[in-house]
């Protein structure tokens, strides 16, 4: 019985660590790949640089390039949408990743300024730092 209960808690533990690349609500396709040691992991504090366009017709409604600092987060905290959390995971600084958030883990059927309700996003998203990480141990 205890093995049954430990092995339930180990197969639970493994199934909440499943990459985004591989939930059907976030695509996860790396533009510019980048070896290192040192990946992003969920409670790091992240610098990202971001485009975010609406994929019904392209149209931007959001970049932090526009103003020339990046977003600084804690990821996979709930700070941001579910699939920024999820689709940033696993990731190393340089690295870039267009992201493909569907309603569910973007904002859902509520409209969010220039997004409208229902909108699936685009992301392009560039790791630009993870804070405490020295630049050896990447």
């Amino acid at each position: 019985m205890r093995f049954v209960l430990l092995s339930l808690t180990v197969l639970a533990t493994v199934a909440s660590y499943v990459s985004a690349a591989d939930h059907e609500d976030v695509k996860v396709e790396v533009t510019n790949p980048v070896e290192c040691s040192r990946k992003t992991q969920r409670g790091d504090k992240i610098e990202v640089h971001y485009r975010g366009t609406l994929a019904q017709d392209g149209s931007q409604f959001d970049a932090s390039y526009d103003r020339g600092e990046p977003l600084s987060f804690t990821v996979g905290n709930g700070q941001v949408i579910k699939g920024w959390d999820e689709g940033l995971l696993g990731m190393c600084v340089g690295e870039k990743r267009l992201l493909t958030i569907k309603p569910d883990f973007g904002y859902g059927n509520q409209a969010m300024g220039p997004i409208p309700a229902g909108s699936t996003l685009i992301f392009e998203t560039e790791l630009m730092g993870i804070a405490g990480v020295k630049k050896d141990e990447l």
